[in-house]
């Protein structure tokens, strides 16, 4: 359906009374069988899906805003709104709603809903009653006219009948010229009516009544009004405000007067939302809402018509990025972008996507690159919010960006190392532009968002180029602010937390914070290239000399670092934290922190507990060799118990798993002897005569009688063992072969020749090393 007349945008209404966009498509109205009525259908122009259908209840209030609008409720927290192109489609849309519920299309509104009580109450009063008669527009009749609007507030009937009155034979302006009266005789009784009248009239929520007061004849008469509170001693200024001290600024003129009248328009009712109303109770949270859809909708249409509008962004990027653009006037350009992408935030997703991809064509990223580097603080704020908008639109558009930029001498012109200088260099206490950065820079190397089917190389070019030409940027202050724990030994032996090396400021221990939970996320996130940057930098051992920090937090993120290394389960972390002795800082902390049960504490036992649970043998045995002794005192939790348990089982396993080598090798060699000697009828007798050697492996001479018996056919009791020559010459004095008949002699040279090949020379010196009894076993 390419009718542009029926073309709408679908919004609901959130829990923060805010307009969200569901989506562009083409309204109808049609019969659905399954809702038994005639009901709203709106269909997805970009691929035909349905994104609401909606029956048209004979009871539901339906509101007409603005011509090109259609707002109601469905439930009692669920509010829709149609925004339709052209008036034209709206006018046929509504004339459709208002033929199925029977009611008048030149209403503005259908009905309202009411509960029974109300309805029985309206039912027993007079047919008169129902009209509300306005008294005659007069200085004395202000009184009776604010308590009028006052007392309808509570029926949706009643507010329904006097916004129909008031907008009829032009009430309201003769209203706001009553005001001007006033205010020339300086009656402030009528002046307080009339702020009555005024905040009544707007809890009327009704659009049409906002387009008379909001309009450039009236809307200022409105403020004044809002100016007499009863409640004050004196009137605000507000006009004064508007008119004198807040100033709008062109930074390129606007030709288009449409435009500029509802840039002013959008501002000042704003400013009456935010700074003249009061806050409104729970009870009148929803008077309000159409003035909140008025003032959406007109970002909205302002964002679309200076998008439109290319030779004006042109213009204004172009003086953005030009060297000889005064300060002044380049803080002004900055400000206009920062509200113009605050503004952007109203568009549907595909419009919005749309606008950011101008900016970037136009050369947004560039342009923040200078004014970042600005020494305004005002600029560079406003600067970083822009880039946040950006960077939470396209982390990947940003990373691209970087990554095309020519390759300079110096590195501090890369805009994420502007970003990061930044964050280094904020001048609030608080860090709060850092901490903001830092959620950004965060966004930025997340791989999680580097996903993107159409660059599957973005996560490996981009990690590489940020760990090659970033990183060094931002850990500068915490190289900086830490040196190797020898010179730790310096301090004073009875001081435990005063550490000269770190800085004690408060703001300084904040910033070091921030860059180690940026450091700690990369441990997590990036495996291979933190890993080869910790390794090359020592930069482990250089975190562990904020544990010394006064500032206890600071202690704690060096911990979290080092628990999230350990927790990769990583040999080539954990062989690199034993060769460093890495763990006596942490063991010193505990050991300095006493039995004070605080989070130091606790996040400390943590990191020994989680070894245990996990086994990481390797750093087990480092702990148990090196620190088993200042450790075995802590009895309050079981954990280094623990892991001395887990030491002595790991122990015993490996001592077991040697001895059983030993007495493998030596079985297979001695069967193997028992094989070549079964030249016999007995083989049965010989391999059961064999088992001892398993059972009993030190019983080496019994062994080779009982062996040497079953060679012979004769009783082992009865033989004595008889030495050969080559036995007296037995480097370790163990029993060879005894004298056995020729044949058997024979076979056993053979057997020699046969396993002592050349090759095996390495794998013999290996059984050396194992079995020192097995060579001249071999050689004998």
């Amino acid at each position: 359906m390419s009718d542009t007349r029926r073309r709408v945008k679908v919004y609901t209404l959130n829990e923060d009374r805010q307009w969200d966009d569901r989506g562009t498509g083409h309204v109808s109205s049609t019969f659905v069988e399954r809702l038994k009525g005639i009901s709203l259908l709106v269909r997805a122009e970009s691929d035909g899906s349905l994104l609401l259908e909606s029956k048209i209840s004979p009871n539901t209030a339906y509101q007409k805003q603005q011509d090109t609008l259609i707002v109601w409720s469905e439930a009692e927290n669920y509010d829709l709104a149609l925004s339709f192109q052209e008036k034209a489609g709206c006018d046929e849309i509504w004339e459709k709603i208002c033929q199925v519920q029977g009611k008048d299309p030149a209403l503005e509104i259908t009905q309202d809903p009411i509960d029974e009580s109300e309805e029985e109450r309206f039912e027993e009063m007079p047919e008169t009653s129902h009209l509300v008669e306005l008294p005659p527009c007069e200085l004395a009749r202000l009184e009776e006219i604010a308590d009028l609007v006052t007392s309808v507030l509570s029926s949706p009937i009643r507010r329904e009948k006097l916004a129909l009155a008031l907008m009829s034979e032009g009430y309201m302006k003769k209203l706001l010229q009553l005001f001007q009266v006033c205010e020339d005789l300086d009656n402030r009784e009528g002046l307080h009516h009339l702020y009555e009248i005024v905040r009544g009239v707007l809890f009327l929520n009704k659009a049409a009544l906002f387009e008379v007061m909001f309009s450039d004849d009236c809307i200022m008469d409105v403020v004044g009004c809002l100016e007499f509170d009863p409640s004050l001693v004196q009137p605000k200024k507000h006009r004064e405000f508007l008119t004198k001290t807040a100033k709008f600024k062109e930074v390129i003129p606007i030709t288009d007067s449409e435009l500029r009248q509802k840039i002013h328009q959008t501002y000042r009712v704003q400013y009456i939302q935010d700074i003249i109303l009061p806050t409104p109770s729970v009870f009148e949270e929803n008077f309000l809402s159409t003035l909140t859809s008025f003032i959406f909708f007109n970002k909205v249409e302002i964002v679309s018509m200076l998008q439109e509008d290319e030779k004006f962004l042109t213009e204004v990027f172009a003086q953005l990025t030009d060297e000889a653009t005064e300060d002044g006037k380049r803080r002004e350009l900055v400000n206009f972008f920062k509200e113009f992408c605050a503004f952007s935030q109203t568009l549907q997703p595909q419009n919005r996507d749309a606008f950011f991809k101008t900016l970037a064509n136009l050369g947004i990223l560039p342009a923040l690159e200078i004014v970042m580097g600005m020494d305004d603080l005002q600029v560079r704020a406003a600067a970083t919010d822009i880039f946040s908008y950006l960077v939470e639109f396209s982390p990947s558009m940003v990373r691209e960006f970087v990554m095309q930029e020519p390759q300079q001498t110096d590195d501090d012109v890369l805009l994420i190392n502007v970003v990061i200088k930044q964050m280094i260099c904020d001048s609030d206490p608080e860090l709060g532009g850092a901490v903001q950065l830092m959620g950004l820079l965060r966004t930025l190397i997340d791989p999680e968002n580097m996903l993107a089917p159409t660059n599957k190389t973005e996560k490996t070019e981009f990690l590489s180029f940020f760990y090659k030409y970033c990183m060094q940027v931002l850990t500068v202050p915490l190289l900086a602010s830490t040196v190797d724990e020898k010179n730790c030994k310096d301090l004073q032996e009875g001081s435990t937390k005063i550490n000269p090396v770190c800085p004690d400021n408060f703001q300084t221990a904040q910033l070091l914070a921030l860059i180690l939970e940026l450091l700690t996320f990369c441990v997590e996130h990036h495996t291979y290239h933190i890993k080869t940057y910790i390794m090359n930098k020592d930069l482990l051992r250089r975190v562990l000399v904020l544990m010394n920090s006064k500032h206890t937090f600071l202690a704690l993120c060096a911990l979290r670092f080092m628990r999230r290394i350990i927790g990769q389960k990583d040999e080539y972390y954990n062989r690199y934290i034993v060769k460093g002795n890495l763990f006596e800082p942490v063991i010193n902390t505990l050991l300095d922190n006493g039995t004070r049960y605080n989070l130091l504490n606790s996040a400390i036992i943590e990191l020994f507990e989680f070894i245990k649970v996990e086994d990481i043998k390797s750093l087990i045995a480092h702990i148990i060799d090196n620190y088993y002794k200042a450790l075995e005192s802590i009895e309050y939790v079981q954990t280094f118990k623990g892991l001395k348990g887990r030491y002595e089982q790991e122990k015993d396993r490996q001592t077991l798993r040697l001895n059983r080598y030993r007495r493998d090798a030596r079985t297979l060699d001695e069967d193997e002897e028992m094989w070549f000697n079964e030249d016999e009828d007995d083989d049965g007798e010989a391999i059961e005569k064999s088992r001892p050697e398993e059972e009993f492996p030190e019983s080496y001479g019994k062994y080779m009688e009982a062996k040497k018996g079953a060679a012979n056919g004769t009783n082992g009791a009865n033989c004595k063992p008889a030495t050969s020559p080559t036995s007296a010459a037995s480097p370790n004095g163990s029993p060879a072969m005894s004298a056995a008949p020729p044949a058997t002699t024979v076979v056993k040279t053979a057997m020699v020749g046969l396993v002592d090949y050349p090759d095996d020379e390495d794998e013999e010196d290996e059984d050396e090393e194992q079995s020192p009894r097995k060579r001249p076993r071999l050689g004998s």
